[in-house]
Order: structure tokens, then sequence, then C-alpha cells
């Protein structure tokens, strides 16, 4: 008797994807799922939560969590980026350790591998932005051998894939690999849903991404987003309140711009997105304030989403 669409068994689980700041996790995860869940930017460590995007198909549904960059750094917004994406390692039914293959292997990398290598979990080894010839591939595969003592064709629950996030190579490939290793079982969430990021924590993200890429390198890491007030006004109007955290008077003057001029655009560039996000017109007002030291205060980090 043949099995119908219903009668099959279908798999679900969590994906993890880890890997350095810059390295192309959420370019790749925004590949995955065909719908911009994650925010993009040229400028390091610009996920700083964890984001999850929900693929679905007739094989079942993959929950995927694309992970702060992990990174070196000392201030409490740091220490929850690290915590949080090896905690996510340790909770997932799988982990891509997504990789730069055309840079080369630093120490930072070699502290991720010292940490998953010894998961059980299947690993698969995403050889990332392979369309720029990954001239660095080699270094990745011996850091692995390295480690684990074995060629990489022994590693055991390990896989190696080359990808392009941004040209979309190999993604097909990759959910194979991922559903042949994941359990049965139904779906966690509908299969419309393409992610459960809060409201409020999306919205603050749209802001902080056209701000790097407005600011470029002038002030990226000493930025953040807080939204202070979402309301529905008349006419289908939703008016948000968001607040701009610099760190130093100098900064502020910088994000404000000459006469507002950059803050302007910023307001511009986010309230078009956010129109598409909340499918209604936005009111957006942006304020900037100075706030020495935020990456450190708990009180802030918390209403920030940032649980310790």
């Amino acid at each position: 008797m043949t099995k119908t669409k219903q009668d099959k068994k279908i798999r679900c689980g969590t994906v993890a994807i880890v890997g350095r700041p810059n390295v192309g996790k959420s370019t790749l995860l925004n590949a995955i799922v065909k719908e911009k869940v994650a925010i993009v930017s040229k400028i390091p460590q610009t996920t700083r939560q964890q984001i999850r995007g929900i693929y679905n198909d007739e094989r079942g549904q993959i929950i995927f969590v694309d992970t702060p960059g992990l990174h070196a750094g000392r201030d409490k917004l740091d220490r929850f980026m690290r915590k949080s994406a090896y905690g996510v390692t340790q909770q997932a039914d799988c982990i891509i350790h997504l990789v730069d293959s055309s840079k080369s292997v630093g120490r930072e990398e070699e502290q991720i591998v010292e940490n998953l290598s010894s998961l059980k979990v299947p690993i698969v080894l995403g050889l990332n932005k392979i369309d720029l010839k990954g001239e660095r591939v080699a270094q990745y595969l011996e850091l692995w051998e390295r480690l684990k003592g074995v060629p990489v064709q022994k590693i055991k629950n390990f896989t190696l894939i080359a990808l392009s996030g941004l040209q979309g190579k190999n993604i097909d490939e990759l959910l194979d690999v991922l559903f042949a290793v994941l359990p049965e079982g139904p779906r966690l969430y509908p299969e419309d849903a393409l992610t459960d990021t809060p409201q409020r924590m999306a919205i603050a993200d749209i802001i902080r991404e056209k701000l790097l890429g407005v600011l470029r390198q002038e002030v990226p890491h000493s930025v953040a987003v807080v939204i202070e007030n979402i309301q529905p006004r008349r006419k289908k109007t939703i008016y948000i309140q968001a607040l701009i955290l610099v760190e130093r008077d100098s900064q502020k003057t910088i994000v404000i711009g000459k006469i507002a001029k950059l803050l302007k655009e910023i307001g511009q560039q986010a309230r078009l997105e956010l129109e598409n996000l909340l499918e209604s017109k936005v009111f957006l007002e942006l304020r900037v304030k100075t706030k020495k030291d935020w990456r450190d205060n708990d009180e802030l980090l918390l209403e920030m989403g940032y649980h310790q």
C-alpha cells in the first residue's frame, strides 16, 4: 500500500548557525527562508540576539537560530552574546559551523571548534562565501582534524558543504543534509510562520540596520535602539517612538549629522521597511541620547531583551 503525503512521517528540529562575526550567518538564514528575518550588514557583530527563521516543506520543519557572532569581548553585552550563542548549541539538534572560506583561521575560530568538537549532535561545516574562491578551505579542514585527531572523512556526524548564502549556492543540498539528520516529530510552528522574533525586537533591529548602513564604520558598536512606544493611530497609522543610544556626546553629534540630515535619512529608510513589515502606514519618531557605558548597564540590557 502506497503512503499518502499525510501518512509520511515528518521531521522537525532546531539548527543553530554559529561562527565568527561577519561570516554570513544572517545572509544564509535569509536565503534559506527566502525572506528577510535577520538584519544584514558588512559591519561585524550586527546580530546581537538569537533570531529564529523557520523553514517548511513536505519533509517537515527546520527552526534555524542565527546566533551572535562569536568574538572576544569584555563588557556585559559581549558576554551575553557569547553565552547566548553557546547556549543554543547545547539545545540544538544539529549545528552549522559557518566559516568565511576566503578568510584565514584565527584564534576565535579555534575557540569555536574547541567548544563544538565535544558535542554529540551532527555538525555541518559550512564553507561559506565559496564564490570568493574559498582559498582558505584547507585551513578549516586542518583545524577540525587537529582538534578531533582524525581526518575529516572519519569524524562522526560531520558533513562538509560549500555554500554561498549571497548567491544561494547549494542551499537545497544543505537542506537535504539537515532533514536527513533531524529527528522525526510534529511541526512546532504553523506552516506559514517565518520567524518568532518579537515585534519590538524586529522593529529595533530594522532601525539599527539602517543606522549601520548610514554610519558605516563610525560608531556601529556603540549604538543601540530601544523601542519606547508603539501605538495605533487613526487612519491606519502606527506611531513608533524609538530611542537611539550612544556612549559619548561626540557620537550623538555624528548620528544626528548636520541639521539632522543623517537622522532624517535613517528615519526614512527605516519607515519604508517598517511599513512593509507592519502592513500599515508608520509615523516614526527618533531621538538620540548619550548613555555612557550602556553596554554594561543591566537595566538597559534587560529592557532590550538581553537576559543574563
